[in-house]
């Protein structure tokens, strides 16, 4: 690839890697919202054991399952596009 080519894929992926990165942090705040909300379902369940307070924590728990799957799928890309870019960078030293 020519060293210009090979520049400007870099920029590229690079950006890509910082929006990435930055969305991943987000959802990770994100979840920590939904993990807190789906314990506090998961008490009121067991002090009050009504049949709404228990579908209120299962929906909770989905939504946060939901937020764990976003995570690992951000987290994947992010990793994806740090080794895209260190074979971009490996070939335009070499």
């Amino acid at each position: 690839m020519e060293r210009q080519a090979v520049e400007r894929k870099l920029t590229e992926v690079h950006a890509r890697l910082v929006k990435a990165r930055q969305e991943l942090s987000i959802l990770e705040e994100q979840l920590g919202v939904f993990a807190e909300t789906a314990e506090e379902a998961r008490l009121r369940a067991l002090v009050s054991e009504t049949p709404l307070a228990d579908q209120e924590w299962h929906e909770a728990r989905r939504h946060e399952e939901a937020m764990l799957r976003s995570r690992e799928s951000a987290r994947q890309l992010v990793s994806q596009l740090e080794r895209e870019q260190d074979e971009l960078l490996t070939r335009l030293v070499v």
